[in-house]
């Protein structure tokens, strides 16, 4: 089986070797970056399975850089920050990241959550049946995992995607935020419906014509989302 490629974008080479080791214990391979502009190279040019990118970085900062490859790529990304204020965390989720963790961090902690993104980023061993889902203006191609609306391919992140099938997989019923956040990044997440919220606002940004007034991601009140089963 493939070893995961994590690229380490961090200044303090303490804490590129902590992760290292860490990572290499899991089976993980690891490449480092010590500022912005190195990461934003080391991921065009090594292909990288996933980012761990700090946010205080010299040259460009981990916000500007998650920021720029979202204009191109769809690498996951967790973010790190010696800040754990929530503006930063919910900053770097509406700048595409996928997860956010606090340093000092503890090991367990950090397997979790690059263990999580890891098993979103990766293709299902079995595609759900149908192979093709189409509401409105919207088709997803689930073997491919490819998303177009009004015949216009839209880019989603692997978090983005998994969160979009499991609400069509459902089409029609009310999912729970415990139960979305249980099946899309696991059972350590049930209680963080800021992760929920923020991942629902950038889906709806990318399928939905109006994303104030979503006709597809209905929001509903204290209970969860459904996807409309509209023709």
């Amino acid at each position: 089986m493939h070893r995961p490629r994590v690229l380490i974008a961090d200044d303090d080479p303490i804490v590129v070797k902590f992760v290292s080791a860490i990572l290499r214990n899991e089976g993980c391979d690891s490449l480092t970056a010590t500022d912005g502009a190195t990461t934003l190279k080391a991921v065009e040019r090594d292909s990288p399975d996933l980012v761990i990118l700090d946010i205080m970085m010299p040259n460009v900062d981990g916000f500007e850089v998650c920021r720029r490859l979202r204009e191109w790529s769809q690498v996951p990304i967790i973010m790190l920050s010696a800040r754990g204020e929530t503006q930063d965390k919910v900053h770097c989720l509406n700048l595409g990241a996928d997860d956010f963790v606090t340093k000092p961090f503890a090991m367990d902690e950090l397997i979790a959550r690059v263990k999580s993104v890891i098993r979103r980023a990766r293709m299902p061993d079995e595609i759900r049946e149908p192979s093709s889902f189409v509401r409105g203006n919207i088709e997803i191609d689930l073997l491919r995992r490819r998303v177009t609306v009004a015949g216009k391919e839209v880019r989603l992140t692997p978090t983005e995607y998994m969160l979009l099938q499991e609400l069509v997989s459902n089409v029609g019923k009310v999912l729970s935020h415990t139960h979305l956040l249980g099946r899309v990044w696991g059972a350590d997440y049930v209680e963080d419906r800021q992760f929920l919220h923020v991942f629902i606002n950038r889906l709806r940004t990318k399928i939905e014509a109006d994303p104030q007034n979503p006709e597809y991601i209905t929001t509903v009140s204290g209970v969860g989302y459904l996807f409309k089963d509209i023709s």
